[in-house]
């Protein structure tokens, strides 16, 4: 399939006004709280689900399904990512008014890698049927990482660690600059350190997730715009997480689940063939056996 000139641009001045909006909206710390955090997480919630809604109508019912599967995919797994972001503020001590500044940055870099990602990743699928045995083979071992997991043992950054040998670093942040002077020597921020570790680490994850979503979904627009609208609503979800992202003690659970499906789901791809809305049940099943416990647990 091949998304009409409309539909490009209906997705792309969407992603653009809204991104506009709540940048406005955010200026100089305004609007920074929970609440509104909660707020622009719904919205950007409702957009990206509404937006299966021009799917269906340029594409037809099934691919409008695959683009939901791909969401909730994207969604799920995005939480990781939150975790790795509050390691990363918390280890170079990124004060929580610069946070959202490093979290805008650290999403549109993450929108043209995710581009990258799934424009190779569908060519490959479409011209080399081998791939899909190793995308497959890639998503089950994630899903081995995430089921191994233990959520009470202190957490590394590696790609941090890597970053600090290769950075000469200021132990004073210097606003919003990414470099400043200390003693006529031009050093690197930890703002800038941050928004790099961030970028990385979204590579990293996009191995497992672009694949996961191509499990879903063939069709590269498809799966780039269900990508784009689940990944533009992190800042406002990182807000409203960031104090109870440690009570998720079982979400890497549903996490290795939903990895562990979209692999089967990839390996069997010439033999089985799981339609789109038992797609989206099995992964709101999963996600929700290993939040809704994580959830009772953190009550007691």
């Amino acid at each position: 399939m091949d998304a009409p000139t409309w539909l490009w641009g209906l997705f792309s001045g969407a992603l653009l006004l809204m991104l506009a909006l709540d940048l406005h909206s955010h200026r100089d710390g305004r609007a920074n709280s929970r609440r509104a955090a909660i707020t622009w997480s719904l919205v950007w919630i409702g957009l990206g689900l509404a937006f299966a809604v021009p799917v269906w109508l340029s594409f037809g019912a099934r691919p409008a399904q695959d683009y939901l599967a791909a969401w909730l995919i994207e969604k799920s797994l995005s939480i990781d990512n939150l975790f790795v972001f509050l390691l990363i503020f918390r280890a170079l001590k990124i004060p929580y008014g610069a946070q959202r500044a490093v979290l805008t940055w650290g999403i549109l870099g993450a929108l043209l890698f995710r581009l990258v990602f799934v424009v190779i990743g569908s060519a490959a699928l479409a011209r080399f049927e081998w791939v899909a045995y190793l995308f497959g083979g890639i998503l089950l071992f994630g899903a081995y990482k995430a089921l191994r997991e233990d959520p009470d043992a202190a957490d590394e950054t590696p790609i941090l660690a890597w970053l600090e040998r290769r950075f000469r670093v200021s132990a004073e942040l210097d606003g919003q600059r990414f470099f400043t002077r200390v003693g006529g020597e031009l050093q690197a921020t930890r703002l800038l350190l941050a928004v790099l570790a961030l970028e990385l680490t979204d590579i990293v994850f996009a191995v497992d997730s672009v694949p996961a979503a191509l499990s879903v979904a063939s069709d590269p627009f498809v799966v780039y715009s269900s990508n784009a609208f689940a990944i533009m609503g992190l800042r406002s979800l990182y807000v409203v997480l960031a104090g109870v992202l440690n009570s998720f003690r079982y979400l890497h659970y549903g996490l290795a689940g939903v990895l562990g499906f979209a692999g089967l789901k990839m390996l069997l791809l010439r033999v089985v063939h799981t339609p789109p809305l038992v797609s989206v049940g099995i992964i709101v099943l999963i996600i929700s056996a290993s939040v809704l416990p994580s959830l009772k647990d953190s009550e007691k």
